[in-house]
């Protein structure tokens, strides 16, 4: 992490919400540790509905149309992402 970006995030409110890692050859420190694993289930909720885009809608690359075309291609393909996860419970 940068000394600018450190100092960024010492604001109060601020977190630095990245997953830390260990330093080379070395094992990860118990508070990194502890870090990660408040981190990582919002991390997984996020990266699962970028893994339903890009796999079943196959958004991988953005052909440049604008940036309003852009933004609502990818708000439409979220809205469809979201609805493609919870399709059991609106089915049932």
């Amino acid at each position: 992490m940068s000394a600018e970006r450190d100092a960024a995030f010492k604001a109060p409110g601020k977190v630095w919400g990245v997953m830390r890692k260990a330093p080379k050859g070395g094992p990860l420190h118990p508070f990194d540790a502890q870090i990660n694993r408040i981190i990582a289930p919002l991390r997984a909720r996020v990266e699962h509905r970028f893994r339903v885009l890009k796999r079943r809608f196959g958004y991988v690359k953005t052909r440049y149309r604008g940036l309003a075309n852009n933004r609502a291609q990818l708000f439409t393909l979220f809205a469809l992402g979201n609805l493609f996860l919870v399709r059991r419970k609106l089915l049932a």
